[in-house]
């Protein structure tokens, strides 16, 4: 069994290789356990990355990025005069670290790749990661593991009811998360972040420093370096930011250093106070935000089994010093913290994780996003649709296809619809409530009242939460024994609606029977159909087609896993080009999520289940001009069970 983890990070890349029985190691590229995550579009659309991105930069810094990993929402990244879609800058990252890790293996294939990625990042930001890795050509199956449950095992083993933070201090962003042990693996407890701390903005803090020390010498030199117009300025802006980076990893090991300065500067020499003085204000919001991350949890600091430090910029002093004083926890940090995500993700079972920030898993059909081999697909590549998160929304310009450079991203494009990417339930949002047993470092998940099923307001996806008008949604958690109840009593669960293959003469299982309601009875139904619309083709189950009044059509369909109706439905939004609603539905006992677009005389609407591997895709084609709302209004009018 070869597998490779890979902490994709904002601003070094981690491979740790476990093959042929022997311990998980780091892959070293060009030398070293880190590459830089860099990319470098050379004229023909070619694309540099690691170190020698980062040289031939100083040749043209404006066709160069540093951080793509921190441009995941743009879509695309103009670097020159080329316009390269941001999962074409993370797979020529990808791939170069499969290309040496092949390497080494002599040619053998990879079995299974896990990816790293933070506790936060939603369906969308999911989805250009797998998509990515399709690119740089994975064609084994892929993990996708929490960066704070990586961390998490690598730093400590956990005994069921112990739960320990996770400060992550990376390049880009600070993440906190708490990490719980249960009998089937890992969930994150509460997590939470900044988006504007991180080692980056460190160093923008220390440059902001040293121009207030030397720029009354030559404010228009100044102005030029912070404002770069000519290639030299660019590169002299490049240079001194690399010097001031490197001066605030000395001040980690020294009291104090030098910066190298351009003409016509000086020199100037930096304090380790100095720095501290600088970032003491932001390091004190990531503490504060570490200390009520762990209270919401229910739990006391000292009732964790530690506090650990991730990330590059965790080195500095001051964040060991601070939480200590803060928390009264002294927290506990490797040699390399750079390493510790790939390292433990070779340690995450890989049907044992649950995020915090997804709806909590079955035993059976956990929420680790998994993806089966592939043989890459061709056809255009089509960016994920930013109304499937609502939270983190992609750059219009950079939603239709894109043509990959062979020389640059591999000779074959993917759809991530094709690739097997199976995506978690996304509906639930309320987070877990945790309270401290009377002994030490323990905790337990309590079992709330079901949610209260009443029709819904429907609200528009940009908004992050769909709340039912005057209805009180309460989740049911009980995770320690692998039971997450959003339906009603009497129906059936996920395993029994995949075990039941009975069909009835119009096609229709008992679980269908429940999504279909009084439909089969007042429709012409059919066994039958390929579900999906507008080229959509790869969601697989159990089809029934019905034809209803008015010109709708509807399909329901019995797929083969909860996670696997979820994605059905997000492939069909993936084919939505306009405006929509969304809203959540009960009825049958069933509770579960839709979302409604229009188009013209075209009407579409998509439904899931929550908890069951159930999808319904509603159709109307030609007639007068349509809404999303008019479509809606169909759907619970005359297709919403129990109506």
């Amino acid at each position: 069994m070869r597998v490779l983890s890979v902490d994709l990070g904002t601003s070094n890349t981690v491979a740790v290789l476990a093959a042929h029985g022997r311990p998980p190691r780091v892959v070293e590229v060009d030398g070293s356990a880190t590459m830089p995550s860099a990319v470098y579009c050379e004229e023909d659309g070619t694309l540099v990355v690691g170190r020698d991105a980062e040289r031939r930069a100083r040749l043209d810094p404006a066709r160069f990025e540093p951080n793509p990993k921190r441009r995941v929402d743009d879509g695309v990244l103009l670097l020159g005069d080329n316009v390269v879609p941001v999962t074409d800058a993370l797979a020529a990252v990808l791939r170069r670290v499969l290309d040496e890790t092949t390497r080494q293996l002599g040619g053998e294939p990879l079995d299974e790749v896990r990816l790293t990625h933070p506790a936060q990042w939603g369906p969308t930001r999911r989805n250009v990661l797998l998509s990515a890795a399709r690119l740089a050509g994975v064609t084994g199956e892929i993990v996708l593991v929490p960066e704070p449950v990586a961390a998490a095992s690598h730093y400590a083993s956990l005994a069921v009811g112990q739960a320990l933070a996770v400060y992550d201090l990376g390049a880009g962003t600070f993440d906190v998360a708490i990490v719980g042990a249960t009998q089937s693996g890992f969930t994150v407890l509460a997590e939470d972040g900044l988006p504007d701390l991180g080692g980056l903005d460190v160093d923008q803090a220390l440059l902001e420093h040293v121009g207030r020390q030397v720029s009354h010498r030559d404010p228009a030199a100044w102005q030029r370096l912070l404002r770069p117009e000519s290639t030299a300025d660019r590169r002299a802006r490049r240079t001194l930011q690399e010097d001031v980076r490197a001066a605030k990893e000395s001040l980690s090991r020294h009291a104090h250093t030098e910066v190298p300065m351009p003409e016509p500067f000086e020199d100037v020499l930096v304090n380790r106070s100095d720095l501290e003085a600088l970032v003491r204000p932001s390091m004190m919001r990531s503490v504060e935000l570490l200390e009520s991350t762990i209270r919401s949890t229910g739990m006391a600091p000292n009732q964790l089994a530690g506090i650990y430090l991730v990330g590059g910029a965790s080195r500095i002093p001051l964040v060991a010093t601070m939480i200590a004083e803060q928390v009264r926890i002294v927290p506990t940090s490797l040699d390399q913290p750079e390493t510790s995500v790939a390292l433990g993700a070779h340690h995450v079972p890989k049907n044992g994780v649950t995020p915090r920030s997804q709806e909590p898993a079955r035993p059976m059909e956990p929420d680790t996003v998994v993806t089966k081999p592939v043989t890459p697909p061709s056809g255009a590549f089509q960016q994920p649709n930013p109304a499937v998160s609502g939270a983190h929304p992609v750059n219009p310009s950079a939603s239709g296809a894109y043509q990959v450079n062979p020389s640059a991203s591999g000779a074959y494009q993917v759809n991530p619809s094709a690739s097997g990417a199976y995506q978690v339930n996304p509906n639930a949002s309320g987070a877990y409530q945790v309270y401290p047993q009377t002994g030490p470092q323990q905790f337990n998940f309590p079992t709330v009242a079901p949610r209260a099923q009443t029709k819904p307001e429907r609200k528009k996806p940009n908004r992050t939460v769909l709340i039912s008008a005057g209805a009180a949604v309460v989740l049911v958690l009980a995770v320690v024994g692998g039971i997450f109840a959003l339906n009603g009593p009497g129906v059936p669960s996920a395993q029994e609606c995949k075990n039941d293959t009975q069909q009835d003469d119009k096609g229709f299982t008992e679980c269908l029977r429940l999504l279909a309601g009084t439909i089969p009875d007042t429709s012409t139904c059919k066994a039958g159909g390929t579900p999906g619309v507008g080229g959509v083709d790869g969601i697989k189950g159990t089809v029934v087609s019905c034809a209803v009044k008015d010109d709708y059509s509807v399909q329901y369909v019995l797929t083969e896993t909860v996670v696997g109706a979820q994605h059905g439905a997000e492939a069909v939004v993936r084919s939505l080009k306009t405006d929509m609603v969304e809203a959540q539905w009960a009825g049958n006992g069933l509770t579960g999520k839709y979302r409604a677009a229009a188009d013209g005389g075209l009407g579409l609407l998509v439904f899931t289940a929550n908890d069951l591997p159930l999808l319904g895709i509603v159709t109307k084609s030609g007639g007068e001009e349509l809404t999303a709302d008019q479509v809606a209004d169909f759907f619970e009018a005359a297709v919403q069970p129990g109506t």
